[in-house]
């Protein structure tokens, strides 16, 4: 795993925040370890307010996102592993951030047949 996506993900966390607008995170429910209720699974997918009003004690950390909040007004805790979260946006401007899952790919990205030859010159 590449450690870019935590960064990425706080960096455009931090900017939205900056710029007064609400950040919203994507997620694909599916995948192992998320830790959501049932309730918030609408088309496959969860979208999640993460800003500091909506959440308590957010975590945006290397391996996962963790923090609570309420669910119908119930609190449950949250638990997003960092190859679950798919976007973070604004929810004003729709601005923001598509991961690319090749990133967690098992195979890792398609090799190329064409090969390249080095291009030197003799000076």
């Amino acid at each position: 795993m590449t450690p870019q996506r935590p960064y990425l993900l706080r960096a455009i966390y931090e900017w939205i925040l900056d710029n007064g607008e609400i950040p919203y995170i994507l997620i694909d429910p599916f995948i192992d370890g998320v830790l959501v209720p049932s309730s918030a699974i609408s088309n496959d997918k969860v979208v999640l307010n993460i800003s500091p009003v909506a959440v308590q004690n957010l975590d945006l950390g290397m391996e996962a996102v963790v923090f609570s909040c309420r669910f119908n007004g119930v609190e449950r805790d949250v638990y997003l592993p960092i190859k679950s979260i798919l976007s973070i946006y604004s929810r004003e401007s729709g601005r923001g951030l598509e991961f690319d899952d090749a990133e967690y790919s098992v195979d890792g990205p398609e090799p190329s047949d064409k090969k390249v030859k080095p291009n030197l010159e003799l000076v």
